[in-house]
């Protein structure tokens, strides 16, 4: 994919997430890797009305290269990507449900929303940390960020939002998206004995979709 694909499959993907409510305002923010850096969405965009010529194009080490300034979250991104050497994507929303989950007190620091469905294990995998809360644009979360991150493919920011990855772009947003979903089932099914899948139902999931 060149270079001005990508820059349009980004603005396309942010588009979807914001028509649908996945993001409100200049809220939430996207990030792919590209061969000699990273393309990113300026800071204060909002999601929906972004400009493929003006995302913000970083080098290999992050610095900013061309177009608009980056968001201020840059280092959750940076986070990621230098956490897992497979992260293609990094999607960071503050997406309703998933939002609500990291406002509630007295949950599984590693695994708050149960596995409910086997598209969230595929998708998000079986770690879910919650990253303790820090003042939005604080750089200090960048290194509990990374440190969640070894070891999970999504993460939930206290009374902020999540911050998923992907192989792709793509995969990035389908993880966000289902998160959300399971975000959504978690607080319905609150206070109900719900049926959860089992440990050797999980295990083949993880097995079978890594």
């Amino acid at each position: 994919m060149t270079e001005i694909e990508t820059r349009r499959l980004l603005v396309g993907l942010a588009g979807s997430l914001f028509t649908r409510g996945y993001s409100v305002g200049s809220a939430g923010n996207i990030s792919v890797r590209m061969p000699d850096g990273y393309l990113i969405t300026p800071t204060n965009s909002c999601l929906g009305r972004l400009d493929p010529t003006r995302l913000s194009k970083l080098d290999v080490d992050f610095r900013h290269v061309s177009g608009d300034p980056p968001s201020k979250e840059v280092f959750m991104h940076r986070a990621f990507y230098t956490s897992r050497k497979d992260v293609g994507g990094v999607v960071h929303l503050h997406s309703t449900m998933a939002t609500a989950v990291t406002c509630l007190p007295d949950l599984d620091p590693i695994n708050p929303i149960p596995p409910l469905t086997p598209y969230f294990v595929m998708r998000v995998g079986r770690r879910l940390p919650i990253v303790p809360y820090y003042r939005p644009g604080n750089p200090q979360m960048e290194e509990a960020i990374h440190n969640a991150a070894r070891n999970a493919r999504a993460v939930l920011l206290a009374n902020h939002g999540p911050v998923v990855c992907g192989k792709t772009l793509t995969d990035a947003v389908y993880a966000a998206e289902e998160l959300e979903e399971a975000a959504k089932l978690f607080i319905t099914l609150r206070g109900v004995e719900a049926r959860l899948l089992s440990p050797a139902q999980v295990d083949d999931l993880v097995a079978t979709f890594g």
